[in-house]
């Protein structure tokens, strides 16, 4: 029997995740955790019956206790790490949005717990921390991202000194094309319209400026043990190569399937086994008929640009790059910036930044810098409006 616990449960990837072992007499669920979303956890509590969840909300932690449902209420980042470290947990899905994921995958790690990740601010941010030490408690991260998944796939059984580089894809999202004068005037409506994937808003967003892509270089890099100059961004627009990785002798291995965020999530809780999916519904390479690539257009979508810049820089830099983008889509999205915008802005706290970046930053140093970019954002940047 594996015990799991799912830190953002009600989250795209933790109802995936549930959806993934249900019927799986081998997977006990004896952990969830929420921001806020109580209203969605009563009904995963009722069905899996869990130890423990954790509401990161107090309030809303103490709105959940009054149902008197018959499992232990937890609030706050000290309710995340003890769920993620109890001692009925195997392993931990990481699926929580934003940097409160770093501080319970350290713990998890410590506890020599497994770690199943789908939180980019883990390792954008504090990748020098976390791998060093997943390594020396003999854990392997499993990620659960889609390209980093295909990555990871398509590495099995290969020397890591063979790989030439890491071709990691992108859809290209809703302005696939299109020019900077084109752009201009888009609604967060347009924004939101992704032509594969169906995800959160933030992500989506991501997606169409192409910060998402940057931050999954920023993630490959210390996944993977690459350099940021060794990850290759291609735009796959049909989404069906998910990733590949190019080895000396020139032979390219790929992992390929439908934009389906189970599968990834099934390899992670399964790996090197595979089960199988409830639905039907395949991959048909003959009726697909054409595959087609292209490089990124960086100069309109600069933010994946940035994200090169912030991998290269290294140190506290990437997590500037991550909070001021999460400060810059929620202005984007309350109207109070333009969609071009929000790279600028981003570059604006990195430009500032310069000079002051720290080599090795502490776990304490990143909440200090992260702090200190989301307020640079909102009260010191020349582009937001009032």
């Amino acid at each position: 029997m594996r015990r799991l616990v799912i830190l953002g449960s009600t989250g795209s990837i933790g109802t995936q995740t549930i959806d993934v072992i249900e019927g799986d007499p081998e997977i006990q669920v004896t952990g969830l955790a929420v921001y806020g979303s109580i209203e969605q956890l009563k009904p995963q509590v009722e069905k899996l019956h869990p130890e423990a969840v954790c509401i990161y909300d107090e309030a809303k932690a103490e709105a959940f206790r009054s149902y008197g449902l018959p499992v232990k209420v937890l609030s706050g980042m000290d309710g995340l790490i003890e769920l993620a470290t109890m001692e009925h947990c195997d392993e931990v899905v990481v699926s929580v949005v934003g940097m409160i994921g770093i501080q319970p995958t350290i713990a998890a790690l410590k506890a020599h717990k497994q770690v199943a990740l789908a939180n980019k601010e883990t390792l954008v941010c504090a990748g020098h921390i976390i791998m060093p030490l997943a390594a020396s408690c003999g854990i392997e991260i499993k990620p659960i991202d889609s390209e980093h998944s295909a990555i990871w796939q398509s590495l099995t059984g290969e020397p890591h000194d063979a790989i030439e580089k890491i071709l990691l894809t992108a859809s290209g999202g809703p302005f696939r094309g299109k020019k900077r004068d084109e752009l201009r005037g888009k609604t967060k409506e347009d924004a939101l319209k992704h032509p594969n994937w169906s995800m959160g808003r933030k992500i989506t967003i991501d997606s169409a400026t192409m910060v998402n892509k940057g931050l999954e270089v920023l993630e490959a890099s210390w996944l993977f043990d690459v350099p940021v100059d060794k990850i290759q961004v291609v735009v796959q627009p049909q989404s069906i190569v998910h990733s590949a990785v190019q080895y000396v002798d020139g032979a390219v291995k790929a992992q390929l399937g439908l934009p389906d965020m189970r599968i990834p999530i099934e390899y992670a809780l399964y790996a090197p086994n595979r089960r199988a999916l409830k639905e039907d519904e395949r991959l048909d390479l003959a009726a697909l008929m054409q595959l087609t690539f292209e490089n990124p257009d960086m100069e309109t979508f600069k933010g994946l640009a940035l994200g090169y810049r912030a991998g290269r820089t290294g140190g506290s830099m990437p997590t500037v790059y991550n909070a001021a983008n999460e400060e810059a889509v929620a202005m984007f999205l309350q109207d109070r910036i333009d969609f071009l915008e929000i790279a600028d802005v981003i570059e604006e706290a990195m430009d500032a930044h310069e000079g002051h970046v720290l080599a090795a930053p502490t776990l304490a140093e990143i909440l200090e810098i992260e702090a200190w970019a989301r307020d640079f954002v909102r009260t010191h940047s020349q582009i937001v409006r009032v």
